[in-house]
């Protein structure tokens, strides 16, 4: 009976401590603006980064809808369960300084993708939006040598990456031929984002050009100019690297595109956070930015980024 009695013990306290070891572990969380293949990418690299950080549970988080809001309500929730550290793509950051500082208060928050410099964020990792969006108007300069007029598709036009984006745009158009007489927002909506194409389309039918700031843009305007039989008569300007993007760039009917950096936002935005709660602040530079180069695609070098793409995708 004794035996039997210490035999229990033994069990009940190896139980006891493996589910003490698992409360241990902290959660670190990336949550996204909204529902998008772009952030697949993202995916791969919070998976890498968990390989390397067993003491963490990772995780990436979709809001059920691209609104504040239901993003601010997403991130109470993880608190509320005991994340320990929390990494945003910013649905709206000029609207949402307070709702984010209340994160912010209770857990180290991180910004990415689209920053909130007004927030008592740690730090950002990311893209600066201001540059990629000057790589759109290089494409766009050299694409248009003649000059014409060109309407942009965006998801959330009030987001710090579209505005960057546009203005970087802007600046280098400045002066030239080529103009970006106006920028319709979506909301995220795919729905929506293609009729915005349609609309645009049908409103100026001799337009120049057409940029896609979000990822699911470029392929909504490839979609409506194959429709209406005048894709490859349309410059196509474009953002990130949706396979209709890609091949688009590949057969010469999208300029080309200017590609982020998703998977190293995930893997390098995990490991800051976990140096950053076991004490090391160096990993936070002086001036809280961490920016991550985006680069142009053209027909030119599609296929070895696209070979890259497939590799980091599936763990090679």
């Amino acid at each position: 009976m004794k035996l039997r009695l210490a035999g229990a013990l033994l069990v009940t306290a190896a139980l006891f401590a493996t589910g003490a070891m698992a409360q241990e572990k902290k959660q670190l969380a990336f949550v996204v603006n909204g529902a998008s293949d772009f952030w697949k990418l993202a995916e791969a690299g919070v998976k890498k980064a968990q390989a390397e950080l067993p003491n963490y549970d990772l995780s990436l988080k979709y809001p059920e809808q691209a609104a504040a809001a239901v993003q601010q309500r997403l991130m109470e929730d993880l608190v509320a369960g005991g994340v320990s550290a929390i990494m945003v793509s910013a649905v709206d950051p000029k609207s949402s300084t307070d709702s984010l500082n209340k994160i912010g208060s209770q857990v180290p928050l991180f910004t990415t993708d689209s920053d909130a410099p007004d927030t008592n964020r740690i730090a950002y990792i990311g893209s600066s939006n201001t540059e990629a969006g000057k790589q759109a108007g290089e494409i766009a300069l050299k694409a248009l040598p003649d000059g014409g007029k060109c309407i942009g598709f965006v998801g959330l036009p009030g987001a710090d990456n579209a505005r960057e984006r546009i203005e970087g745009m802007k600046s280098v158009l400045a002066g030239s031929k080529v103009e970006l007489i106006d920028v319709r927002g979506d909301d995220i909506d795919m729905t929506r984002a293609k009729r915005n194409v349609e609309d645009a389309l049908a409103a100026n039918p001799d337009i120049d050009c057409m940029v896609g700031f979000y990822s699911y843009n470029p392929p909504r305007i490839y979609e409506v100019l194959k429709e209406s039989g005048k894709l490859g008569q349309v410059t196509v300007v474009a953002f990130d690297e949706d396979p209709i993007t890609l091949g688009g760039v590949k057969e010469g009917s999208i300029a080309g595109t200017v590609v982020q950096d998703p998977f190293e936002w995930g893997y390098q935005g995990m490991k800051l956070m976990a140096s950053y709660l076991e004490g090391d602040k160096s990993v936070i530079p002086e001036n809280k930015l961490i920016i991550v180069p985006t680069k142009m695609i053209d027909k030119g070098n599609v296929d070895a980024f696209e070979a890259e793409l497939k590799s980091r995708i599936s763990g090679g």
